[in-house]
């Protein structure tokens, strides 16, 4: 038997719903206490938060049907036994009756209860972009890519931000909407939702300068303020749970300098990272009219934590890429080497990585490690985004090549990978792709790289690509080392602020 149950309009979103349905011997009063509740929130149209009880413990499978068949199926399974269920149901489409099919199973895997429910949701809103699947993943699993959206239906109002999770065929089945948030429907979240360990979401919000985390169901689980500091960029979880987060010091004349670390039990700053006292705040060998140097001498936009040493590597858009101990001292820096010991400046030079050709032998190049050249098996990465460290302790950037040779004149951006010795202050180039694709995924700011060891693939997200005067963003998967492409789908905003497109994408599970 078949339940229908009915949503319609911002009322209905907090209706619960009892239902009794399809029970194969088993009593009918399995399942107790069941409710369903669509948007249970209010900020997440496209979820459900379903409740039971029990009387033993029991599994339970969730099952929501595609539209293009298996692969585009969402199942996840409970294999953990309980009595008392509070779970979300995700990976709902919007304007369409969703059938839902929950499963449950006593601890002998015998079925206790089959509940079929169908779910109509209303459209989606129109600040949601278009996406076009270029070329359809590879591997014949449902991919679904969580997108830190920065496009609207109407550029003069761009808040709150909104989130969205797409699948493999280019349908939206998740989706975050703080309009009508009592604090957050002015949310700028910049870099946007970080995956916490427990599966939960951590996000800053510039205007309230504090952190949040949230939930799929966009429940507002924890918050963090930051003590007078403001939020700008990027927040990473650290293994220990604690929050590294990029922020601005309203004391200082700088701005996007400095590192903070939020103990997440206690909410107090337990550590402070002056990037003033660790770097020289003078150098100007990066211009751009982005920002003003004076003020944004450095602007932190990405963050990594090093458990092998307890350090962070920052990028600074307009420095470099910088690993910093955990009392602020610099451990290498990763850029060009023109203006690292100016006059009445600090002298850094005896951190600057030294580059190796592809045998290992050092570049002497003068130009090259100026960064006015490249070398056939070394390029310096320029304006970059998200710093990741891989299982094998290499770094890989977004080398979103602005001002690329400090001419500007070739456009394209790269994943890259480098092996840095630390010890020898040593850096190969061991990996590329995007160089190639030229214009067509130049993103001159935002955008994020991510790699997965399991799939050895790296998904290359530019963000800001304006390309024949279509603004778009780009999210291809290409095998590691062997640059074959794996997938690839573009997004277009209805309109993109600052001409972003999306700030960052990633690979995403609906199910811890």
């Amino acid at each position: 038997m078949i339940k229908k149950i009915l949503y319609r309009g911002a009322l209905a979103a907090m209706l619960l719903i009892s239902v009794t349905g399809c029970r194969p011997d088993a009593p009918e009063d399995v399942l107790q206490n069941f409710s369903l509740v669509l948007n249970s929130s209010g900020y997440a149209p496209l979820s459900a938060l379903l409740r039971f009880s029990t009387v033993d413990p029991v599994t339970l499978t969730i099952h929501v049907e595609g539209k293009h068949g298996p692969e585009s199926d969402v199942t996840h399974t409970y294999i953990e036994p309980a009595q008392f269920w509070s779970v979300p149901v995700l990976g709902l489409y919007a304007d369409h009756a969703n059938l839902v099919t929950l499963t449950v199973r006593n601890t002998a895997n015998e079925l206790l209860a089959r509940e079929e429910i169908v779910l109509e949701t209303e459209p989606l809103i129109a600040d949601l972009p278009g996406i076009t699947i270029d070329q359809k993943h590879t591997n014949g699993q449902n991919q679904l890519y969580l997108v830190n959206y920065f496009g609207f239906a109407q550029g003069g109002d761009f808040s709150p931000q909104r989130p969205f999770i797409f699948d493999q065929f280019g349908d939206i089945r998740w989706y975050l909407d703080f309009t009508n948030h009592p604090f957050l429907n002015t949310l700028f979240y910049d870099n946007g939702l970080t995956i916490l360990q427990n599966g939960n979401f951590i996000m800053g919000d510039v205007n309230t300068g504090s952190l949040y985390e949230i939930n799929y169901v966009g429940g507002l689980i924890d918050t963090w303020s930051l003590n007078g500091y403001e939020f700008h960029h990027h927040v990473i979880e650290k293994p220990n749970g604690n929050f590294l987060v990029t922020v601005s010091d309203p004391a200082k004349a700088t701005v996007e300098d400095v590192i903070i670390e939020i103990s997440r039990l206690g909410k107090s700053i337990v550590n402070t990272w002056d990037l003033n006292q660790s770097l020289d705040n003078q150098r100007r060998a990066w211009p751009t009219d982005l920002a003003d140097l004076e003020e944004d001498w450095f602007h932190g936009n990405g963050l990594a934590f090093d458990e092998s040493d307890n350090s962070i590597i920052v990028s600074g858009r307009t420095q470099g890429v910088v690993k910093l101990s955990s009392n602020n001292v610099v451990q290498w820096i990763l850029a060009p080497h023109r203006e690292w010991n100016e006059p009445g400046g600090k002298d850094l030079t005896a951190s600057l990585l030294q580059p190796l050709d592809a045998g290992g032998s050092p570049i002497t190049d003068a130009s090259v490690l100026d960064g006015a050249t490249h070398h056939p098996d070394f390029e310096w990465s320029w304006y970059q985004h998200s710093p990741i460290i891989l299982p094998d302790g290499d770094l890989m950037l977004f080398d979103n090549g602005d001002n690329r040779n400090y001419t500007g004149n070739e456009l394209y951006s790269r994943a890259v990978t480098y092996r840095i010795d630390e010890a020898n202050k040593t850096i190969q180039q061991r990996w590329q792709y995007g160089k190639e694709k030229g214009e067509e995924t130049y993103s001159r700011i935002v955008s994020k790289v991510n790699y997965y060891e399991a799939d050895q693939s790296v998904l290359f997200t530019p963000g800001a690509i304006n390309f024949q005067g279509q603004v778009q963003g780009k999210l291809i998967e290409v095998g590691y080392q062997s640059n074959q492409k794996q997938f690839e789908a573009t997004v277009v905003p209805p309109d993109a602020v600052f001409n972003i497109s999306f700030h960052n994408a990633r690979r995403i599970s609906f199910y811890p």
